[in-house]
C-alpha cells in the first residue's frame, strides 16, 4: 500500500490532484492510504512552499499545480 499525501490548504487545485489520484490508483490497481493535510505547518515541514504538493512514501513527488494523469500514473510504475 502507498502511502500518499496531498499537501494544500484547500483549495480547487488540492482537491482536483487528490480526486485525480484517487481516480488513477483505481484505474490501475493500486492500493493507497491517501491523506490531505491543510496546515501551512505541515506543508512547509516537507519543504513545500507551492501547493499543491504531493509526497509518497515519505518523499515529495510534487509541488505546484495540477498534475496530469500520466504524471501520477508515473509515480504508480515507478514505485
Amino acid at each position: 500500500m502507498r502511502d500518499i499525501k496531498v499537501l494544500g490548504p484547500g483549495c480547487a487545485n488540492c482537491k482536483n490532484t487528490a480526486r485525480l489520484i484517487d481516480e488513477v490508483a483505481k484505474e490501475y490497481g493500486v492500493e493507497i492510504q491517501l491523506e490531505k493535510l491543510e496546515s501551512i505547518k505541515d506543508i512547509v515541514s516537507y519543504g513545500v512552499l507551492t501547493t499543491p504538493g504531493v509526497v509518497i512514501d515519505g518523499k515529495v513527488v510534487h509541488a505546484g499545480g495540477v498534475p496530469s494523469k500520466d504524471k501520477i500514473k508515473q509515480w504508480f510504475i515507478q514505485a
